[in-house]
C-alpha cells in the first residue's frame, strides 16, 4: 500500500536529522549510565573492606554501600566469587545477616545478577494481590531481547514454572495477550531503513481497529514492530486523525488493558521519560515507594539513568537527586543517592 496523496514522506534531510538526537542513544557515548566500571578495581581490597565492615562490633553500612554502589554488576559478581573462595561463606547471606529493611533489599538487588533480579521482580508482580501489568510490563517491554531471554530462563529455574504460565494464570484478555507477546521477545530489529508503506498500513489498521474484536491488531503492532517504526506510526496517526493515538486507547479500552497500552505507548515514545514518570510517582506519596525506586535506579544505573535524570528535570523542574534527598529517609538514602550520582543544574 502506498502512502495516500497529500501525505508526504519526510525528506532525506529530515530523516538524517531525526537520527542526530544521540543523547538517548547508549552507543553514542559508550554508556548513559551513572555507574561505570571502577578503574581502580581490586577484588582483594574490596573483599577485605566488606569483611571489616561486617566483622567489627557494629556493621559499617557506609563502607558496604561505598563498595557496592561504586562497582558495576559484573565487578560485584567478581567480588561475590572472591569472597566465597577466600572465606567459604556466601557474601549475600553474610550481608543479609548483618542488615535489615530497605538496606538489605538494596544489597540483595545489587548482588544478584540482572536476570535474577528481574526474574524475582516479575514473579512478585505476577503473584501479588495487586495488578500485575505495571511491573510486568516494565520488565518485559524495556529489557533487551538477550537479557529478557536470560531472565525467563532464570525464572523457570528458580520457580519451576515458565513465566508464560504464570502470566496465563494471573492475567486475562488483552493484558494477557500483550504480556505473552512481549515475553516472546519477537519485536522487529531496526535495520536502519524505514518502510513508509508499512507505516501507512499500520496507521490504517489501527484506525480500523476501533471496533470490538480487533484487539489482536493492537497487540501485534505494539509488540512486534521496532520502536523507530512505531514512533513514525504514532506521528502519522496523529496527522491523519487530528489526535494522539493515546486518545484512541483511552476511548477504546478500559481497566488493565488501557493502563497497559498507555504504558507501552510511553515506553515506545520515550523510554527515559517513562522511567522518569515512574520515579516521580514513587516519590509523591507520604512514604516513598522504595521498591520502585530501588528497581529503577539499580536496573538503569548502567544503561540510561543520565537520560532519565535529564527527562525528570525537564518535566518536573527539579532534579531527581534533590527529589530523592527530600523524600527518602533511613539507611537506604545514601545508597539511592549514590546510584543517582549527582545533581542536575
Amino acid at each position: 500500500m502506498s502512502v495516500t496523496s497529500g501525505k508526504t514522506r519526510p525528506s532525506l534531510t529530515q530523516e538524517i536529522l531525526s537520527h542526530l538526537g544521540l543523547a538517548n542513544k547508549t552507543a553514542a557515548w559508550g554508556t548513559l549510565g551513572t555507574l561505570r566500571t571502577f578503574l581502580s578495581f581490586s577484588v582483594d581490597k574490596d573483599v577485605q573492606r566488606l569483611l571489616r565492615a561486617i566483622a567489627g562490633q557494629g556493621v559499617d553500612c557506609s563502607a558496604i554501600m561505598g563498595v557496592l554502589t561504586n562497582r558495576t554488576r559484573e565487578q560485584r559478581q567478581l567480588i561475590c566469587r572472591a569472597f566465597q573462595e577466600r572465606t567459604q561463606q556466601d557474601l549475600l547471606k553474610s550481608l543479609q545477616a548483618a542488615l535489615s529493611g530497605n538496606l538489605e533489599r538494596i544489597v540483595i538487588a545489587l548482588l544478584q545478577s540482572a536476570a535474577q533480579f528481574d526474574a524475582q521482580e516479575l514473579r512478585t508482580a505476577l503473584k501479588n494481590s495487586g495488578p500485575a501489568e505495571d511491573v510486568a510490563l516494565e520488565i518485559l517491554a524495556t529489557r533487551s531481547a538477550p537479557h529478557l531471554q536470560e531472565c525467563l530462563t532464570v525464572y523457570k529455574q528458580n520457580f519451576q514454572v515458565e513465566a508464560e504460565e504464570d502470566i496465563k494464570s494471573e492475567t486475562s484478555d488483552i493484558l494477557q495477550e500483550l504480556l505473552l507477546a512481549l515475553a516472546k521477545g519477537v519485536r522487529d530489529r531496526y535495520s536502519g531503513i524505514i518502510d513508509y508503506n508499512l507505516v501507512e498500513q499500520d496507521v490504517q489498521a489501527l484506525k480500523q481497529a476501533e471496533a470490538p474484536s480487533t484487539e489482536g491488531t493492537w497487540v501485534l503492532i505494539f509488540t512486534q514492530r521496532n520502536l523507530e517504526h512505531l514512533i513514525r506510526v504514532f506521528d502519522q496517526y496523529q496527522r491523519c486523525t487530528g489526535h494522539e493515538l493515546e486518545k484512541t486507547v483511552q476511548n477504546r479500552f478500559h481497566g488493565d488493558a488501557q493502563a497497559a497500552l498507555l504504558s507501552l505507548a510511553s515506553v515506545i515514545k520515550n523510554t527515559p521519560l517513562y522511567f522518569a514518570d515512574k520515579l516521580h510517582q514513587a516519590l509523591q506519596d507520604i512514604k516513598p515507594n522504595y521498591q520502585v525506586l530501588m528497581r529503577i535506579l539499580i536496573s538503569r544505573s548502567e544503561t540510561d539513568l543520565l537520560s532519565i535524570r535529564a527527562e525528570f528535570k525537564k518535566k518536573f523542574g527539579k532534579s531527581l537527586y534533590s527529589s530523592l534527598q527530600d523524600a527518602v529517609k533511613g539507611d537506604c538514602r545514601s545508597a539511592l543517592l549514590a546510584l543517582c550520582r549527582g545533581e542536575d543544574i
